[in-house]
């Protein structure tokens, strides 16, 4: 296989991981099985397609679990070099986007736990802030204010609703992802939607049923 330090010389800046679209990620499993195949013959071109392709995952995932700007890049770029090092061992049992959000979850949330910034906020009491007040939300402009909203949440429920509505994996791929049983990740989703409608009752006119799934 290529030596993973080639990584850094072949045009992949993982820094720019936060100017991508969110969105779920259009993946095709023939090519991802080429890919795949070309990555571990040591293709470089192939290499910097599949960091290409994830790194907005990524990067959503990470952000959405540590706090601190900082760290984000150093984590996405350690992401990348396990999802390297593993890859020869991927099976396909699942798609190459969960395994690789998988890797990112657990790498994030290890490195959480080794600096003992595990949260433990009650959903329920957390009071979020609004940007602006009742009526100066335009309905163009409301994905951005929900977004807003999301990120005041605790780190779970804001991963969670990433996964699910904005990169649209599947109860059961995001149970594969978090470790969390199925019941437990509907729960979760139910739970943060419920208090996302309560802050922004005063916008329901511009149908916050619109935003994500149903």
């Amino acid at each position: 296989m290529l030596h993973f330090t080639t990584f850094f010389f072949l045009g992949c800046n993982i820094s720019t991981y936060n100017t991508c679209p969110m969105g779920k990620m259009v993946s095709n499993p023939d090519e991802d099985r080429a890919l795949v195949k070309a990555v571990v013959r040591g293709d470089h071109h192939a290499l910097a397609r599949l960091v290409d392709d994830h790194k907005a995952l990524v990067g959503h995932m990470i952000q959405r679990i540590i706090d601190q700007p900082e760290e984000v890049e150093e984590i996405c770029q350690d992401v990348f070099l396990r999802v390297y090092e593993k890859l020869s061992t991927f099976q396909f049992q699942s798609k190459l986007s969960t395994w690789i959000a998988t890797i990112a979850y657990r790498t994030a949330i290890n490195h959480v736990k080794q600096n003992k910034n595990v949260e433990t906020v009650n959903l329920e009491a957390l009071q979020l802030t609004l940007p602006v007040s009742d009526g100066q939300v335009e309905a163009q402009d409301f994905k951005r204010f929900v977004h807003y909203l999301i990120d005041q949440l605790p780190s779970t429920y804001r991963t969670l609703i990433t996964l699910y509505y904005v990169e649209e994996f599947t109860y059961q791929e995001i149970e594969t992802i978090t470790g969390m049983p199925e019941g437990t990740v509907k729960n979760y989703l139910h739970r943060a939607k419920a208090k996302l409608r309560t802050i922004a009752k005063p916008f329901q006119h511009l149908e916050f049923n619109d935003y994500g799934k149903q």
